[in-house]
């Protein structure tokens, strides 16, 4: 990153994140001729920043990261990073995954604590690891070793949401604040538990592409809860003469039918990027349907996934089961949001 970058972009970014940026980033390259296209499932800030520094020569894996990185760093989102919203006992877990283009490289991390930065993260595994996937207790100790700051990832407000959750839960002994006298932010994160998740993909001027999936999870999770985003193919699929695929939502559901590697699998068969989205959708929810645990009673999904598709020639897409959802587009000089196919409502 560039000097001037910081001072433009990266002004509410403190020197921690900053720092972590940094570690285990590729070398900028001189701009190429193709026109760079950035998507994310939300943020206009996220698709700014990577675009701003892919037309500067980042690596389009760099890039992505440091979109995402201004969300993670944000404790008012509460579905990533510092101020995510923390598992059962009360302990913010991250997960992440990165897939990079031009070597074909891929890495995730999970159940990770007291680091903001999970993406960055996975990026120093890829960089610095023979290895895809670490988890726990020892990747905090890769983080730490590899000059990552550990910090407490819940805030004052998550944590007393956190309490007025598990105090509701546990009315056997407790006597719970009324949810009316929380303060209203509170009180949302008490009555509707974040389940979010962002994803970044960047086309780079060279035509090669960079992607990122992060995460905080499901709000007041089992401790040591995995979902979809950190494993490639299930929560982030890339293949550089192709396209990328990321996703949020239920992550059990893209766990189990390999989502984001199947929609890229049917863009390498020939599929348009729509019709992609669809057949993958569509054989998601009838094979889940299959388990009681993800339907309803009258048998309709009891699960939201959204799907966001960059390919190689700079075509984007996004697909819903129950809908609309926004895709965020960076393409050229416009900055715009695009809603989202909804497939089964």
């Amino acid at each position: 990153m560039t000097p001037s970058l910081h001072r433009r972009h990266f002004l509410s970014l403190g020197t921690t994140s900053l720092a972590a940026l940094s570690i285990g980033a590729f070398p900028e390259k001189k701009p190429g001729p193709r026109k760079p296209v950035v998507i994310a499932s939300g943020w206009e800030k996220t698709v700014e920043i990577a675009m701003d520094l892919v037309r500067k020569g980042a690596d389009p894996l760099d890039a992505a990261i440091a979109g995402v990185a201004i969300v993670e760093a944000d404790v008012n989102e509460h579905s990533v990073g510092k101020g995510g919203t923390p598992n059962e006992e009360g302990v913010v877990e991250l997960d992440a995954s990165v897939m990079h283009g031009p070597t074909h490289g891929g890495a995730g991390v999970a159940g990770l604590r007291n680091i903001a930065h999970p993406a960055a993260v996975a990026r120093c595994i890829l960089q610095r690891t023979k290895h895809v996937l670490l988890v726990g207790d020892n990747a905090l100790k890769f983080a730490k070793e590899h000059g990552f700051p550990e910090e407490d990832l819940l805030t004052e407000e998550t944590r007393k949401a956190w309490i007025a959750w598990k105090e509701a839960k546990l009315r056997g002994s407790r006597i719970p604040q009324t949810v009316a006298s929380l303060d209203p932010p509170i009180r949302e994160l008490v009555e509707r538990p974040t389940h979010g998740t962002i994803h970044c993909s960047v086309l780079d001027t060279h035509g090669d592409l960079g992607a990122v999936t992060t995460t905080s999870g499901l709000g007041y999770k089992v401790p040591g809860r995995v979902g979809d985003s950190p494993i490639l193919g299930a929560g982030l699929w890339l293949d550089n003469t192709v396209g990328s695929c990321g996703s949020v939502g239920l992550g059990e559901v893209n766990l189990i039918n390999c989502a984001s590697f199947l929609v890229v699998e049917n863009l390498r068969r020939g599929a348009k990027p729509k019709d992609a989205l669809v057949a993958t959708t569509k054989q998601l929810v009838e094979t889940t349907l299959r388990d009681p645990r993800f339907r309803t009673e009258d048998g309709k999904p009891a699960f939201d996934v959204v799907f966001y598709l960059l390919t190689k020639d700079g075509k984007y897409a996004a697909a819903n089961i129950h809908g609309p959802a926004g895709i965020v587009v960076a393409d050229g000089d416009t900055i715009k949001t695009v809603d989202s196919a909804t497939l089964f409502d």
